[in-house]
Parts: C-alpha cells; sequence; structure tokens
C-alpha cells in the first residue's frame, strides 16, 4: 500500500493550530516538539490557563499528541488537560473544552475520547455545529464497539474509524451511511524494545494519526473562503490525497 504521507509532499502543517483534548502533555518527552500553549479544565467548569497546569500523568495524551507532531510537526500544538486521574471526564467538561478551543482560534481540535450515550447528541450537534461555523475541525471517533460515538459521528466532525492492519503512514477514506469516514492505524508511535501490542493503542490513536493527516490538508487546502466552508475544503483534499479512496 502506499504511503499517503509522501502525498502531502512538503507539508508540514506549517499556521495550523491543533488542540488535542486529553490527558495533557509532557513537555520535555524526547517525542514531542514544542507546544505552545496548555490549559486544564476541572470537573467545575473551571479553566486554568498556562502549560503548568496541562502537565500530563497517565501518558495517554503524550503519546497522542507525539503521533499527530510524527506527520505534521510544523504545526502549533495546546494541550487541553481533561483526564486527571484515569481517563474518564464527563460530557460538560468536554464541551467546556471544545468551546474554549473555539475561542482561542484553535483550527484542528484531536478528540480521541467520545461518549455512546445518545443523550449528550444534541449537545454536542451544537458545539459541533459552532465549531464548524468558525472554521475549526473536530477530529473524533465516530463509533466504538458498533455503537455511534459523539460527536464523532455528527456529520460536522472529521469521524475516524480504527484499521489494525493500515500502516501508520497510510489513512483510508470509505462512505459509510452517505457519509466519508476515515480510517487510520490504532497503533501510536513506537517504543523501542516495546512490541505494538503491549504498548499503548486504541481507537484513540486512529483518530491521532488521522489528525495528522488533517493537520496536512488544512495546510494544502490554505485559509482563503468562508471558514464554515473549512471542513467542506479539507474534506476535499483528504479524499484527493487518500490511497484508497472511497466509491
Amino acid at each position: 500500500m502506499a504511503d499517503a504521507v509522501s502525498r502531502f509532499a512538503d507539508a508540514t502543517g506549517r499556521g495550523v493550530k491543533i488542540a488535542t483534548i486529553d490527558s495533557g502533555v509532557a513537555p520535555q518527552h524526547p517525542h514531542l516538539r514544542a507546544v505552545v500553549a496548555g490549559a486544564s479544565v476541572q470537573s467545575d467548569g473551571t479553566i486554568r490557563v498556562g502549560l503548568e497546569h496541562a502537565v500530563d500523568h497517565l501518558g495517554h495524551g503524550t503519546a497522542v499528541m507525539a503521533a499527530i507532531q510524527e506527520k505534521a510537526p510544523g504545526a502549533d500544538y495546546v494541550a487541553v488537560k481533561v483526564f486527571h486521574d484515569d481517563l474518564r471526564t464527563n460530557a460538560a467538561t468536554l464541551l467546556r473544552a471544545i468551546d474554549w478551543c473555539i475561542a482561542q482560534g484553535v483550527g484542528v481540535v484531536n478528540l480521541s475520547l467520545g461518549t455512546m450515550n445518545g443523550a449528550h447528541r444534541d449537545a454536542f450537534a451544537a458545539i459541533a455545529g459552532e465549531a464548524s461555523a468558525a472554521g475549526c475541525l473536530l477530529v473524533a471517533a465516530r463509533q466504538a464497539n458498533g455503537q455511534p460515538c459523539y460527536p464523532g459521528a455528527l456529520p460536522t466532525v472529521l469521524g475516524v474509524d480504527v484499521d489494525w492492519c493500515c500502516p501508520r503512514e497510510t489513512y483510508r477514506c470509505v462512505a459509510i451511511a452517505d457519509e466519508i469516514t476515515f480510517i487510520a492505524s490504532g497503533y501510536p508511535r513506537p517504543v523501542p524494545g516495546v512490541p505494538p501490542a503491549r504498548n499503548l493503542h486504541g481507537i484513540s490513536f486512529a483518530v491521532a494519526n488521522m489528525t495528522g493527516f488533517v493537520a496536512l490538508a488544512c495546510q494544502l487546502a490554505g485559509a482563503d473562503g468562508e471558514p464554515q466552508g473549512r471542513l467542506f475544503r479539507v474534506r476535499q483534499v483528504l479524499m484527493q490525497h487518500c490511497v484508497e479512496p472511497a466509491p
């Protein structure tokens, strides 16, 4: 299978601001380049701004950002911490984090998380609509265990599925229910001496890997045009550069 990264020529994600909403980041990790900003969203909705508040004690957010930076080293990165003691949060905290990212002018938000609780669909649809209107692209898991996952299952979000046989340098496009879904590897950057199955892995990293490609597509799509049309333009670039386009 061809290498999707090479199809983006010299794109590096330059000029694109990416936020990872996760467990924060370990800024000195050897797999990471500079992180320009950070924030922590507390369960009561309080936001503490500053990279010192977004230190990762769980490792997941650091691995997610490293997977994205591997493909888009020229982007600007913001760590938004919503996982504190474990990899769990609530819908209100996640919505608050997305809203903060929109207000900060973030161009791409990586959501290696989501909810299968349909009761939250409308709230996520509303915030996803606000993000799309502002030119902020949300990238999230489309489904989990065969059930729709929100916000990734929404049409205004770039939904991602996992393919364990897909190389990390590649992604695929498929048409599901008249919507384009992107499929990527569920593995993070490899750790020397650690078998892939023993490392962190899952749909989280399919989303992260795909977010790297989204950043490259954002750079190629440019900043011209109305913000609300950015989702369409970037989706078109991704489909044009896909190694296995949807029929």
